[in-house]
């Protein structure tokens, strides 16, 4: 097996006992050596091949604690509406869209805001149906909690004026008790069912290769069975160049049970994650679970989607049989909920339950989070984009809002990850929000509550080592040392040098997985 030595570099390890070494020996898929070039040469012995990093920074593998990847690598020639600043624009982009579709397609895409268009508009399916009346649309919000279909797509659903509101969602109707075609929460589970890509093999594969040019080696992802069967393809197909640690949706919790399924099975490349379970909303589709009414909304305190009785049963049945769960909460409520149902199963001997998003607690929540262990999973991006959502509906709350810095005070294990494509994946763009808490324009000066940012070194430590943690994987990933695996980048911008501003705007030149190359610029 040969051996090869990368030199000439700044490798930051994140090992606290040898955090910065200029070289490394890489053996077959592990680290055999780091440190100063000298001895890791001579452990690597005469025949190593030397490769020359040229004075680039290195870094453990960016680890995307929690991403959406199908969805993602779906959105890629999707239909992408999130910079529309009307309803008429979104119209002639879908429209635009469907033209070059295939009869019969689904048009996928979405990420439409109607909280910024100007005229303010609702959007409604008649609205989608006079530019695409026969193709089935179905657009998810920017937050991915509200989804906007046309005529087409509610009749293959078979949702019509006598479907009843499922527990936890919405079907929107006018006056005559028709649905307009807005679908809140859970009630548009039908539709997600049914947007399935028959080319998901495929897609994902290209997928992978715009994160790992992006620095990801290893990523949570939480999107559906569907997902999972077409990664194994790819593993077994020897094409999966990304470690993937794969949710398990909570529809299917039975069925993997039956199956034996268990979090952590499988192998370096593929292994099961935790059931990923609803407990409410979100904030921009004015749905996530919160103490007291939204700002000018009277009576509107979201949408507990997942009501607590069944947090407890569910936690208590997916911890018996082995399986971690990760719950998505938003409003103060939703996780003071989730944090009573988790202390009331208890701690799972090697099982770690987390908390998705943990953006808006009451300030006592966050030590019970470290008492109980709970992993905040969490997204920076999401705090900078949501500033004057939370500035308007949360106002003069006591809340501890994306309290990144709060939380590792009191002990809780911080996981990120960008929640794409939710977000953009760029996980310099998350270093950039946890260490500034501003917007890529450095608005608000000095940072929206800026007591809660992080140092760099603790951004970088959420994005690599704490989301292995989250996963139970920190003894093979997350840092750079013998034994690790050895999944690292090299970038041309070393985030402990330079200002988070140079930090934004890093580009990868090499990404590492496994000891091979499997992305390089060009």
């Amino acid at each position: 097996m040969s051996i090869r030595v990368y030199r000439n570099a700044a490798i930051h390890t994140g090992d606290s006992g040898n955090p910065l070494a200029q070289a490394m020996a890489v053996e077959g898929e592990r680290l055999l050596a780091v440190g100063g070039e000298a001895e890791v040469r001579e452990a690597a012995g005469r025949g190593a091949e030397l490769i020359d990093l040229e004075g680039a920074a290195v870094l453990p593998g960016l680890y995307d604690a929690h991403i959406h990847t199908a969805q993602y690598a779906q959105s890629l020639d999707a239909v992408d509406l999130r910079d529309v600043r009307s309803l008429d624009d979104a119209l002639a982009r879908v429209a635009a869209h469907a033209a070059r579709l295939r009869p019969g397609a689904w048009l996928f895409g979405g990420r439409w805001n109607s909280n910024t268009w100007d005229p303010p508009a609702q959007p409604d399916r008649h609205a989608l149906d006079s530019v695409c009346p026969e193709l089935p649309v179905a657009l998810p919000s920017v937050d991915g909690h509200t989804v906007w279909a046309n005529s087409a797509a509610l009749r293959l659903a078979g949702i019509h004026s006598g479907t009843p509101d499922p527990v936890g969602g919405e079907i929107v109707r006018d006056a005559a008790g028709e649905p307009t075609g807005i679908l809140r929460e859970s009630a548009s589970y039908p539709l997600r069912d049914l947007m399935v890509s028959a080319d998901l093999h495929d897609r994902l594969r290209a997928g992978q290769e715009e994160l790992l040019a992006l620095g990801l080696t290893s990523v949570h992802d939480i999107d559906g069975e569907d997902c999972r069967a077409a990664y194994l393809e790819l593993r077994d197909a020897g094409e999966l160049k990304l470690r993937v640690h794969k949710a398990i949706p909570m529809i299917h919790l039975e069925a993997a049970i039956a199956e034996g399924r268990r979090t952590g099975q499988g192998d370096d490349w593929f292994r099961t994650g935790p059931v990923k379970i609803f407990s409410d909303g979100a904030l921009g589709s004015h749905t996530c679970h919160v103490g007291e009414s939204f700002a000018g909304e009277q009576g509107n305190t979201g949408i507990a989607v997942t009501p607590y009785e069944d947090l407890v049963k569910l936690f208590g049945r997916a911890a018996e049989a082995g399986i971690a769960v990760a719950t998505h909460a938003i409003g103060d409520q939703a996780n003071h909920l989730v944090i009573d149902a988790y202390e009331a199963v208890g701690r799972t001997a090697g099982l770690r339950h987390r908390i998705e998003h943990a953006q808006h607690l009451r300030p006592g929540d966050l030590s019970r989070m470290a008492r109980l262990g709970i992993v905040a999973s969490m997204q920076p991006v999401h705090c900078t984009s949501d500033i004057d959502l939370v500035d308007s509906l949360l106002a003069g709350r006591e809340l501890a809002s994306y309290a990144w810095r709060g939380m590792l005070n009191v002990g809780v294990a911080l996981a990120f990850g960008s929640d794409a494509p939710v977000e953009h994946p760029n996980p310099f763009a998350a270093l950039y929000a946890a260490v500034t808490r501003t917007r890529p324009d450095g608005t608000p000066a000095g940072g929206w509550q800026p007591e809660q940012r992080l140092s760099m070194g603790e951004a970088l430590t959420a994005h690599t080592l704490g989301a292995a943690y989250a996963a139970g994987e920190e003894d093979h990933k997350g840092v750079l040392s013998p034994g690790k695996l050895a999944d690292f980048i090299a970038v041309d911008t070393d985030p402990f040098v330079e200002s988070p501003a140079a930090v934004l705007r890093t580009r990868v030149m090499t990404t590492v997985v496994g000891g091979e190359v499997r992305w390089q610029q060009h």
